[in-house]
């Protein structure tokens, strides 16, 4: 594992291959999950996190004792997909990291994909956030645009949980190729919510993002790359395969 030094603030680590960032990622929790039994973990849906929950997963068979207190907190979800459809966030969640670690589901919270009132249902959301906050890991990726969850690049951001206009690039997640009609809001929480962690793993793998990864590593914080917001947090971590890493 190399490490590459963007600040003190902000640290970039780079793994060999996919592999080794998934397993790395994994050690981060596990580390710690044993230094705070209900530990709140804020995780991300998409392709990047999924080897690293297949990890988790693994580790939770062998010592399920573990993550017996640990709650999950869900980041973002798609506005308007019906609940339980193959392309909502909760749904790949599940799939990948709730069902393996057989979270009891009083110990989950995330959006209700489909809910008739989603400035309610973000409300929602930032109330329970405030009463069983702070988050202690906050897992998140980053877009070719530099957005983080689904706080999208703007003149503005929204600080907490709330609805958020998609990008056109969003809008061409994996996640929602099978979809007819692409949702064109998403629930999501708000920079400020994501910095009130205690600590940030944003994991980035692939060639695609190498542009985004090399801007992030620059200390200019712009409301136009989101993910630039990091250099404020006192304990971000950014961990990318080879692929992702910037040219040196």
């Amino acid at each position: 594992m190399k490490r590459l030094a963007a600040s003190v603030k902000l640290r970039c680590e780079i793994a060999a291959d996919y592999e080794r960032l998934s397993r790395r990622a994994a050690w981060f929790i596990l580390r710690e999950l044993k230094r705070r039994p209900d530990l709140l973990l804020c995780a991300s849906a998409g392709g990047t996190p999924t080897r690293a929950y297949e990890l988790l997963g693994r580790h939770a068979r062998r010592r399920p004792y573990l993550f017996r207190r640990m709650r999950v907190l869900q980041i973002d979800e798609w506005c308007g997909v019906p609940h339980g459809n193959p392309a909502s966030c909760e749904t790949d969640l599940a799939r990948k990291l709730l069902e393996p670690l057989r979270l009891d589901r009083k110990r989950y919270t995330g959006f209700r994909s489909d809910a008739a009132d989603p400035e309610g249902e973000c409300r929602r959301i930032a109330g329970w956030l405030a009463r069983n906050g702070p988050i202690d890991i906050c897992i998140l990726g980053l877009g070719t645009n530099g957005h983080v969850a689904l706080n999208e690049p703007g003149d503005a951001l929204v600080p907490h949980v709330h609805v958020a206009k998609l990008t056109r690039s969003s809008q061409q997640h994996p996640m929602l190729k099978e979809l007819r009609r692409k949702p064109r809001y998403g629930l999501t929480l708000g920079l400020a919510d994501i910095l009130s962690s205690r600590k940030l793993l944003l994991l980035v793998n692939g060639k695609h993002k190498r542009a985004a990864v090399q801007r992030l590593l620059k200390p200019n914080v712009t409301t136009r790359f989101p993910g630039s917001l990091l250099w404020l947090h006192p304990d971000a971590t950014v961990l990318c395969d080879r692929g992702a890493a910037p040219l040196t």
